[in-house]
């Protein structure tokens, strides 16, 4: 079999249901060579995921998916081989997850304003003590109080863009996170470009300083794939893909889903190394 990985990849350190061992056994069923733990805004859970592919002989990429913002877009950026343990990047990371605290804090409040009284011990049934926080995680918690019949309902009627208790996330810039990103010895790609409705966008985006672009993922259509392929080829950048698994917190389990090939994984090891070299 072809060697393949998987680089994005969420657990219950954001907004996924899988612990990071769950991740594991899932991809090594999966015979995936490699993957990356992408949590949102969190990189809590990546020291004991690097030990336990470590354990089993799956190369392992550490990783963090961040929020930014072009205009009125949300721009999800995957920073690879951060240095994750850097107390100033933890420092940093910090304050993104606040912010999200606050934000689910304030949806709350807005839900009861419309009748429905979710409560924030609701939300520790759904999340784990130190949790970066998001509205999947409502979500899941309005299903469970019975306040909706499926997790895209919450969405739909109160969570979602325009509905009552949408609350944005703080705005970061695209050339900030970037550059965070970067400051810290990593790669910055632009996540799921087909589902964040950035295609206009594209050439500003990378003018603020991203590496590359997730060209497979999930919610992709072959023909965006094809056009996404051809944008990077064209320009010369970094090209990655990943299933963006949540574990059972999506309709299905999708890690595996998306087999990047390896070359891929190697181009971006040997980019790694280049900036590394020029820091050094």
């Amino acid at each position: 079999m072809t060697r393949s990985a998987d680089l994005h990849l969420h657990t219950r350190h954001s907004d996924g249901t899988f612990t990071s061992a769950e991740v594991v056994t899932h991809a090594r069923t999966a015979e995936l060579a490699c993957i990356s733990l992408t949590d949102h805004d969190t990189v809590a859970g990546l020291a004991e995921m690097t030990h336990l592919c470590d354990e089993v002989k799956i190369e392992f990429i550490p990783g963090i998916e961040l929020t930014a913002h072009r205009e009125d877009r949300e721009v999800h950026i995957l920073g690879y081989f951060v240095r994750h343990e850097a107390p100033e990047f933890v420092e940093q990371i910090e304050r993104f997850k606040q912010a999200r605290a606050e934000r689910i804090i304030e949806m709350i409040s807005r839900l009861r304003k419309v009748g429905v009284e979710l409560q924030e011990a609701d939300l520790a049934a759904v999340a784990d003590n130190g949790t970066a926080l998001g509205r999947l995680h409502v979500a899941r918690a309005l299903l469970n109080r019975g306040f909706i019949q499926h997790l895209d309902e919450a969405f739909h009627r109160y969570i979602g863009r325009g509905r009552p208790a949408f609350v944005p996330k703080m705005h970061v810039g695209v050339a900030e996170a970037t550059s965070l990103i970067h400051r810290f010895g990593g790669v910055a790609i632009l996540a799921h470009p087909g589902i964040s409705s950035v295609d206009s966008h594209l050439d500003h985006l990378f003018a603020e300083g991203l590496d590359g672009i997730e060209v497979w993922h999930s919610r992709h259509s072959p023909h965006q794939c094809e056009k996404y392929l051809a944008w990077a080829r064209a320009r010369g950048c970094l090209i990655t893909g990943g299933s963006d698994c949540h574990g059972y917190a999506k309709a299905e389990v999708l890690i595996g889903g998306i087999r990047l090939d390896y070359s891929y994984v190697e181009r971006l090891k040997e980019f790694h190394d280049r900036l590394v070299s020029k820091t050094a």
